[in-house]
């Protein structure tokens, strides 16, 4: 089992879901939002508000639901989850919806040897994993993965791969040849075939962003959790996309939380719902309708607070940056053409 709950919990049924709904935004009111801006000044690190994650079992909560996790059946849920985790702490919930795509890879392996040795310590959060993706998007692969004895040679460079120094396990992928995609898990270790350097972003700072280097790293065979064609992994990849939207609903809700009652708050309604019911075709219209919303909201919270907004230590210019970041971070050229298109 995933999970270190108490049986009830091992299983998840839909009548515990409102549970993790009410567990997250109390996780936020509490602990993540009053500690925002310090952790956003560099002056804390997530890692705590991490390892609080962990411990009440969000590490899990993509594992499919007879792991103990709620699986994408409560796409929903799962959703509201990460509105209420980014709308207290936006650097946190970065680094930790990164995992998400590790434990489903690995939930969802062919090979029983990954299954066993790698989902439960992964669901548990006692390992914990980014991912190296980046290197996909269409044009030349960035990241070449080819199969040698005993296992692959990884090179190429990837950006924006969050957490490092937080996480142990990286999962990469990467075309060879034939265009064939394999996904690896590897260490989250600097060696003289894997180099990092770091990237200064306009927000989320403290989520250890970075570019990393692979230099004939070579990773064991048995750290292959799949491999599928880069046709087959194409047609899937709006699937992120879409969740990348309701980090932006996270800004978008905290900002309106702070703002008080008002029209903002259907438009997140709608928002919200439009994500959540987009086909492929449509989630960049949803995703860029999301990111112009958490934008509106922050820019009214810097006027409604005023001149006090341009201080460091005030939570309007911190959700306003953050907003900003949201309209650019993992876009595809169909998204930008969308935001494009709705800015007029």
């Amino acid at each position: 089992m995933c999970s270190r709950r108490t049986p009830d919990w091992e299983t998840v049924h839909m009548a515990d879901t409102e549970r993790w709904r009410v567990l997250a935004q109390k996780i936020a009111d509490e602990t993540l939002f009053p500690n925002a801006p310090e952790l956003d000044r560099g002056r804390q690190s997530p890692r705590a508000n991490l390892d609080l994650l962990a411990a009440e079992g969000f590490y899990g909560i993509a594992a499919p639901p007879e792991l103990g996790g709620l699986g994408f059946g409560a796409y929903d849920v799962i959703a509201d989850v990460v509105i209420a985790l980014a709308g207290g702490c936006l650097t946190t919930t970065f680094v930790g919806l990164q995992h998400f795509s590790p434990v489903m890879s690995v939930a969802a392996s062919p090979s029983s040897e990954i299954r066993d040795t790698w989902l439960g310590p992964l669901c548990r959060g006692e390992r914990r994993a980014g991912i190296a993706l980046a290197g996909l998007r269409p044009g030349p692969a960035q990241v070449r993965i080819e199969p040698v004895a005993g296992g692959f040679l990884v090179s190429g460079e990837t950006a924006w791969v969050t957490g490092w120094g937080l996480i142990d396990t990286l999962q990469v992928a990467g075309r060879d040849h034939d265009d064939v995609i394999h996904f690896l898990l590897l260490d989250a270790v600097e060696s003289p075939t894997l180099t990092v350097g770091a990237t200064d972003l306009l927000a989320v700072q403290a989520s250890n962003t970075v570019t990393v280097r692979f230099d004939d790293h070579f990773v064991p065979a048995d750290r292959l959790t799949h491999s599928q064609s880069y046709a087959q992994w194409s047609a899937q990849d709006s699937f992120g996309s879409s969740l990348n939207g309701f980090l932006a609903l996270g800004v978008a809700s905290r900002c309106i939380s702070l703002l008080g009652p008002g029209p903002l708050g259907d438009e997140l309604v709608r928002a919200r719902m439009g994500l959540l019911s987009a086909e492929p075709a449509g989630i960049p219209a949803a995703r860029s309708r999301a990111s112009l919303l958490a934008v509106k909201a922050a820019t009214t919270l810097v006027v409604q607070t005023g001149s006090r907004s341009v201080l460091t230590d005030q939570h309007a210019q911190r959700l306003y940056r953050e907003a900003g970041f949201l309209l650019v971070f993992g876009t595809r050229p169909t998204i930008k053409a969308e935001l494009l298109r709705q800015l007029g």
